[in-house]
């Protein structure tokens, strides 16, 4: 079967069904599950589909922000890989800033007990994971906690960042693309990691290959912001020349 004649089935499911979903397809058409991203992706372009996490609603649906246990859940094998070479960029002294997000917060469970890091973070979940840490200078950004991702947002957490700069900020992403950069569901949350992006000299995106082409409501950057982006193995090589030649160096775990 031809990718056009896959796709056009995979957009009459998704009107059928109401919702698609990534491992389904792929069994069901009998192609790899990175053959079905490309194919969402390609369908969320032309504006036929809308890409969520882990497959796609149709255009025209409400595109609703999963919540953080359901977007913990997804891609969770990924998300530790990635994790883990995020991991070994940070500085073994210095200053980091953590974004909200699930891959930050995996991030954050690995950081050693005895870490001597400056960590500023807006994540309520980040804060929590490295409190006990006794050799870390933990500083938490302050602002409205958005209950949907436990993250400080609004003019406090703008102003907290604006007397930062930090060596090194991590920052997620529900979306990612040459062409439409870096974007989230929300406005406020946009803004804190716009700001977040201003506020480092060096900058490391994690986000995991399904996030690839998808395009959000709030842009808050372009990849040639970004100093590495951290991913899976499902980016494949052309997807990661095109991210490269952006700017961005990267890396698959």
């Amino acid at each position: 079967m031809y990718a056009p004649e896959r796709q056009q089935q995979i957009l009459h499911l998704a009107q059928e069904r109401g919702r698609v979903e990534v491992p389904a397809l792929a069994e069901e058409f009998r192609v790899t599950q990175e053959t079905i991203r490309r194919d969402l992706s390609a369908l969320d372009r032309a504006g036929l589909l809308h890409r969520v996490h882990g497959g796609a609603l149709p255009a025209g649906a409400l595109h609703l922000e999963p919540g953080l246990a359901e977007r913990d859940s997804t891609a969770a094998a990924e998300k530790e890989r990635i994790a883990k070479a995020a991991l070994a960029l940070l500085p073994a002294e210095g200053s980091v800033i953590l974004d909200a997000g699930t891959t930050v917060s995996r991030l954050a469970a690995l950081l050693p007990v005895d870490s001597a890091l400056t960590v500023v973070t807006n994540a309520l979940p980040v804060a929590v994971r490295l409190a006990d840490h006794p050799a870390l200078s933990l500083h938490l950004i302050g602002g409205r906690l958005r209950h949907r991702t436990h993250a400080s947002v609004d003019a406090w957490a703008l102003r907290d960042l604006a007397d930062v700069h930090a060596d090194v900020a991590v920052v997620a992403t529900n979306g990612f693309s040459p062409q439409d950069g870096l974007s989230t569901p929300d406005l406020t949350e946009a803004a804190v990691k716009r700001a977040m992006l201003g506020s480092a000299r060096r900058v490391v995106l994690v986000a995991d290959s399904s996030k690839f082409g998808a395009r959000h409501f709030a842009r808050f950057g372009a990849l040639d912001q970004v100093d590495v982006l951290v991913t899976d193995t499902g980016l494949t090589d052309e997807q990661a020349a095109e991210i490269e030649d952006r700017g961005p160096e990267v890396v698959r775990a």
